[in-house]
């Protein structure tokens, strides 16, 4: 499975879902306030931009905003909601695509990083991070974290999510450190929708290390993006890595 053919036009379209799941208000809300906190007056870049579930409402913080996102068919979903003029993207892979300008602050939400299929791909959207960004600027991951302790020996899955016409399972292929999540959606009836996308799982330790090699540092982690204490038992994190300032 290759990301540029799951993200095809059909995925795009079924992306979004207002008021609901990733783009419920008490969700969203908080991802765009701490990000608009953190670009304080300068432009933003946002790796996998998508169809703009954060970029838009973060424009309306007065925020310049540009994307770089791998499937044009998400791109084409953004369109109808904001211009190039408003939000430029470029079409590519946010390990190596380039987009003019300097910004303080590059963002990657929603797990995007794992999307990246192996440990050398993700070391370099660090470095391609830190190319776009201005001395001083930071870096924002949101990533789960592996939830191997729910993995019994033996078993390779994982019900990550159970609820009304709905099933979510991971697969894990630990040797490779390799993941696939499987997103079942289903009626009444007989039939089932199947949607999969696979990811390369980071620790946070991993992820403190790639970041260290393309030239940042740690500023923060929490659980969430109001900024809960992130602890060994937090399914997932927040973190902001930060360049040295100029000088």
């Amino acid at each position: 499975m290759r990301h540029d053919d799951i993200w095809d036009a059909d995925a795009a379209r079924r992306y979004d879902t207002p008021g609901s799941g990733m783009f419920a208000p008490e969700v969203l809300g908080p991802t765009v306030d701490r990000l608009a906190e953190l670009a304080g007056t300068g432009p933003v870049l946002e790796f996998a931009i998508g169809t703009g579930r954060v970029a838009v409402p973060l424009t309306a913080h007065d925020v310049p905003v540009s994307g770089i996102e791998l499937s044009r068919p998400m791109v084409d979903q953004l369109r109808t909601k904001a211009d190039e003029t408003t939000i430029p993207v470029v079409v590519g892979d946010m390990a190596t695509a380039t987009i003019d300008g300097q910004y303080t602050l590059v963002y990657l939400v929603y797990n995007g990083i794992s999307n990246l299929l192996t440990q050398a791909e993700q070391v370099a959207c660090f470095r391609n991070a830190a190319r776009h960004l201005l001395p001083g600027g930071c870096f924002v991951i949101e990533l789960w974290v592996p939830e191997l302790r729910k993995l019994p020996l033996g078993q390779e899955a994982v019900v990550f999510g159970a609820r009304t016409g709905y099933i979510g399972l991971d697969t894990y292929d630990v040797l490779r450190q390799q993941v696939v999540s499987h997103h079942f959606r289903f009626g009444d009836g007989r039939d089932a929708r199947l949607f999969r996308s696979p990811h390369r799982y980071i620790w946070p330790a991993e992820l403190d290390l790639m970041a260290q090699l393309a030239g940042f540092e740690l500023e923060s982690r929490h659980a969430d993006w109001i900024g809960s204490e992130f602890t060994a038992e937090s399914r997932s994190h927040v973190s902001v890595y930060r360049l040295p300032a100029a000088g």
